[in-house]
């Protein structure tokens, strides 16, 4: 199950995480974010556990760390490593696409 982030607990869960962090940032509104995305993470996260965090933050509750990391357009997928992004993926995209990433990260 992806995680869910919010303004209170991301410095905690995503900054000071020692794992890569994929962030996918979306919104009710959000179409691609409801049918791709989120089923996406929905099904990927709980078959990298313990190799890399994978969760969700709602811009439209969580309106201060979009804003921090200039997120402008729906959906956004940030990947954090040591509290910096390190990949950034804008729009809709494949399955296979976030998996290549998943392992770039887990081999570097």
């Amino acid at each position: 199950m992806a995680i869910h982030f919010n303004d209170s607990n991301w410095e905690e869960l995503v900054v000071e995480s020692s794992l890569p962090v994929f962030v996918d940032f979306w919104a009710e509104w959000c179409g691609p974010c409801i049918n791709l995305i989120g089923p996406m993470f929905e099904q990927l996260s709980p078959l990298y556990e313990g190799k890399v965090k994978m969760g969700k933050l709602n811009v439209d509750e969580n309106p201060s760390v979009a804003t921090r990391y200039g997120v402008r357009n729906l959906p956004t997928v940030l990947v954090f490593k040591d509290g910096l992004v390190v990949d950034k993926i804008v729009g809709a995209f494949p399955q296979s696409q976030m998996v290549q990433k998943i392992h770039q990260q887990i081999q570097a």
